[in-house]
């Protein structure tokens, strides 16, 4: 018990520096020149040994040129494993009511534990919005090579959905597929409410994880801010 108590004391604790940093949503889209956004996530499992898991993620783009966006991805799976990586976004296309591509370069590392390797990430992204009953929202989808220099060529495949209505709760879907050689197809699926009151620039993301890795659920907390 006294060391559950101390994981969960540490979820905490991990989640408030996160939000101590100074955060809608990275893809096709690319950032206003001098805006920022940052995004600041706790997630915590209970596994079948009533033991707690948790892993935390940073994520930050700024629009440094018109047509250039640069950002940081952090995201840290307890102690054991996690990465970093630096990014660049650049338009490729835009269709107008077609919707728009951009393309996403990015270099850092991921570690396990304390070996490390190089890290390398190529994302061609599509997003268009789009109107319904329940008011305007969007979808894009990424698709990505990334490259661990010690492992194998990762695929991935995301797909996010969302509505952005002016009113207090909106809900948000996101997809993960990620594909290695020999290797059976990894999945993460994460419903989630966005709470945002009228005239804030803060969103309060709450939601609910699974992924073919665990037998378990996750809960998701998330802090969106715009600068």
């Amino acid at each position: 018990m006294l060391a559950d108590a101390a994981r969960m004391r540490r979820v905490v604790y991990l989640f408030l520096l996160l939000l101590a940093a100074p955060p809608a949503w990275p893809g096709a889209w690319l950032r206003e020149k001098d805006k920022a956004f940052t995004a600041a996530s706790v997630t915590a499992f209970n596994d079948p040994n009533d033991t707690y898991d948790y892993k935390t993620a940073f994520y930050a783009e700024f629009g440094y040129r018109p047509k250039l966006t640069i950002g940081l991805d952090i995201e840290e799976n307890r102690d054991l494993y996690g990465h970093a990586l630096l990014f660049a976004r650049l338009p490729v296309s835009d269709f107008g009511n077609w919707g728009r591509l951009a393309a996403e370069f990015g270099a850092g590392a991921h570690h396990r534990q304390r070996d490390a390797w190089a890290l390398y990430k190529l994302t061609l992204s599509y997003g268009k919005g789009f109107q319904s009953g329940w008011g305007n929202g969007w979808v894009a989808v990424d698709t990505a090579v990334e490259y661990r220099t010690h492992d194998a060529v990762f695929r991935k495949l995301d797909i996010t959905a969302g509505l952005s209505a002016d009113r207090l709760l909106n809900p948000l879907l996101q997809l993960e597929t990620t594909y290695t050689p020999d290797k059976p197809l990894f999945w993460k699926a994460r419903p989630s409410i966005m709470i945002r009151p009228r005239s804030s620039k803060t969103t309060w993301v709450l939601g609910i994880e699974r992924n073919q890795a665990r037998t378990d659920t996750g809960l998701k907390i998330a802090l969106w801010n715009e600068f």
